[in-house]
């Protein structure tokens, strides 16, 4: 089983960017903090032990909101390793608008300093270094450019070799990618070094023209992912390994308030559970209910203690 790399749980390392997040309510807007990266670590640090280390490694900018951003993570146990801090950048900036509890996104991040996050690679490999675990997205490597994303993927393959275990959830968001074909390269260089791949299948059919959960899973496994986990919205999770290739049908919630951080919360569920030396097809059921609870509250990150109840009444 991929989870056979960790000998004792002790650090985890999720590395992308943190943006400002704004979310209508019915009183307005209000600030928080997320992003796809982000929201899976904050559902680590929620269903994991305490004595884990958990660091979001990105780049952060020397501005107020920089300060808020790595505040806010230090208030929730939450370090950012070796991360640097370059003046004249800032975060990227969302906001969330709803329809129903359907979302929509506007985005301002062209120039978020976490773009800059593998420009000084002997920073990013002391952030990665002795982890357990190591999360990363298809929006992590969307923002880097070419030089910044093989520096990158080499920091995460030399953490490998050192025992890591890695983790990735392909994410194809379309308008970050200057094609469909450099998408399916960048994504295809990375699952090299993947133990455990986090897809949506909505994606997958979108960029590879997959038919249904099963193409994904065997095409990811064939491009070297130990452990597959295919989600699909509302409907069963299809796990596929070595050992096992089952679905486990989702949790169904009747009024969901925003399904903003679903699937990033399913991921770090799973992951969590998997640390914890749950099988795979018990560690979807424990994401399935992450990801109910997550949905039931307005914006990507759940309260931790929401979390952490709807983790344990499996």
């Amino acid at each position: 089983m991929a989870n056979d790399k960790i000998s004792s749980l002790r650090s985890v390392a999720s590395v992308g960017e943190c943006m400002i997040e704004l979310s209508a309510s019915a009183s307005g807007w209000q600030m928080g903090h997320a992003g796809d990266a982000f929201n899976t670590l904050w559902n680590l640090r929620a269903l994991l032990p305490e004595t884990v280390d958990t660091d979001f490694v990105s780049a952060f900018g020397t501005d107020p909101f920089s300060d808020q951003q790595i505040a806010f993570m230090a208030s929730n146990n939450i370090g950012v390793a070796a991360s640097p801090r370059l003046p004249l950048f800032h975060p990227g900036l969302y906001a969330i608008s709803l329809d129903g509890a359907e979302r929509s996104f506007t985005y301002w991040r062209s120039q978020a300093v976490a773009r800059r996050l593998a420009d000084d690679a002997g920073l990013l490999r002391a952030s990665l270094k002795a982890r357990q675990l190591i999360y990363f997205s298809g929006i992590t490597l969307a923002i880097l450019d070419d030089a910044g994303r093989r520096a990158f993927l080499d920091a995460v393959a030399l953490a490998g070799k050192e025992g890591a275990l890695i983790a990735f959830d392909p994410n194809y968001r379309s308008r970050l990618w200057a094609s469909e074909v450099d998408a399916r390269s960048a994504i295809g260089d990375a699952l090299a070094y993947v133990d455990i791949a986090l897809p949506t299948f909505a994606d997958e059919q979108a960029l590879h023209g997959d038919h249904a959960p099963h193409d994904t899973a065997t095409r990811l496994s064939l491009a070297g992912a130990k452990e597959v986990v295919v989600k699909d919205g509302p409907e069963a999770a299809l796990v596929k390994n070595a050992e096992v290739s089952e679905t486990v049908p989702a949790l169904h919630v009747e009024n969901p308030l925003d399904t903003t951080g679903a699937g990033d919360s399913f991921n770090g569920g799973y992951l969590a559970a998997r640390l914890l030396g749950m099988e795979p097809l018990a560690a979807v059921e424990r994401a399935h209910r992450v990801a109910a609870a997550t949905i039931q509250v307005r914006g990507a990150l759940a309260p931790q203690s929401m979390l952490r109840s709807a983790f344990e009444a499996a």
